[in-house]
């Protein structure tokens, strides 16, 4: 999308603050949300002005299009401060372009750049005292956009809503996890939206993830929707494995998200003389790395959690359990990209944005 000047976004303030009936110290993950948000409407074939009002619900009539044929599509961000109380965010612009490329394909008009970063900025220096600075902790952020558009006929809507809300949060995870190989259904198929952030994609994903947690593991490790045959995601999260000292992830594709920290991780991983395969992994090799014990590493990535690491997994009615290991990937590529984030370290790529 062309780069335009945003002249003017309206604010609303709140009459009263409820950060006052917040413990920043026992946060837990999306629960809690900030005074304001940004709203900005799509009508009559082009994108308003955007505000910044009071968090509030949203109302919509029963014929509204998200309701029906699910055009809906998000993000995930996260805003740091620093030991001089700078407000910081990581790779914003990557966001805004995966955001439209996630709405194009959901044929979802897309977001003006200065739209959406202008207003996050201003949104930012809003909420500034709403963001956490204990270790673990950001003001997660949600850029979403849906169908607001009403009518019952199967196309795309006439109207849409893009919005912005932001919850201070604590960890994501905590500890590592137990995941469950699946070996019957999909999160996506080749031709579909799985490389969209499509709220669909996360809705097919809970049933499955919950068969695998009444088994007693928390997620599961996605397969092609082909043959089962290769691994493709963990849970909601790109997937790394480590054997021996090569770190593995698996190419994106139609299928797969293009993760801003999987990209981050490769990045940083290469700079660190960690040698880097980017290629299919097949369920195969991954059960014999396991039984060889040259499986180091297993661990997920992505804006939440940063980095996840996995404890062990199932496949078939087996159970295997990766070794501790020390001066693990998994912890120095968290603490790289972590220390780029909240500004304890230099940032040779251009990532961190300062508001």
């Amino acid at each position: 999308m062309k780069t335009d000047t945003v002249t003017q976004i309206d604010i609303t303030k709140t009459s009263k603050s409820k950060i006052e009936n917040v413990d920043f110290n026992n946060l837990s993950f999306g629960q809690v949300f900030s005074d304001h948000m940004l709203v900005c409407d799509y009508k009559d074939g082009t994108w308003e002005t955007p505000k910044i009002i009071p968090y509030q619900p949203i109302t919509l009539e029963p014929s509204a299009k998200i309701f029906h044929y699910g055009q809906s599509v998000f993000e995930g961000m996260k805003a740091y401060k620093d030991s001089d109380n700078n407000i910081l965010v990581f790779r914003p612009i990557d966001n805004c372009k995966r955001l439209n490329i996630s709405s194009k394909r959901l044929a979802i008009p897309e977001i003006p750049e200065a739209y959406f970063m202008d207003g996050l900025k201003e949104l930012l220096r809003l909420e500034k005292d709403w963001i956490p600075t204990s270790d673990g902790s950001a003001l997660y952020i949600r850029p979403f956009v849906f169908a607001s558009g009403e009518g019952f006929h199967a196309s795309p809507a006439d109207a849409y809503k893009f919005v912005i809300a932001c919850a201070p949060s604590g960890s994501y995870f905590a500890g590592k996890v137990k995941v469950l190989i699946e070996e019957t259904y999909s999160r996506s198929a080749n031709g579909g939206v799985g490389f969209a952030k499509a709220g669909g994609n996360y809705a097919g994903q809970f049933y499955p993830t919950q068969l695998a947690k009444d088994k007693g593991y928390h997620q599961v490790i996605w397969t092609d929707d082909n043959t089962h045959e290769y691994i493709e995601e963990a849970g909601a999260m790109n997937i790394f494995a480590r054997i021996d000292d090569t770190l593995l992830t698996v190419p994106t594709s139609d299928r797969i998200l293009d993760g801003i920290t999987r990209k981050s991780i490769i990045q940083i991983a290469k700079d660190e003389n960690i040698p880097v395969e980017v290629r299919k992994i097949s369920v195969k090799e991954l059960i014999e790395a396991a039984e060889n014990g040259s499986l180091k590493e297993l661990f997920g990535a992505g804006t939440a959690a940063v980095i996840s690491p996995i404890a062990g997994f199932g496949f078939k009615g087996q159970d295997y359990d990766l070794p501790e290991v020390e001066n693990s990937y998994a912890s120095l590529l968290k603490k790289r990209i972590t220390d780029i984030q909240t500004n304890k370290t230099v940032d040779p790529y251009g990532w961190r944005v300062k508001v």
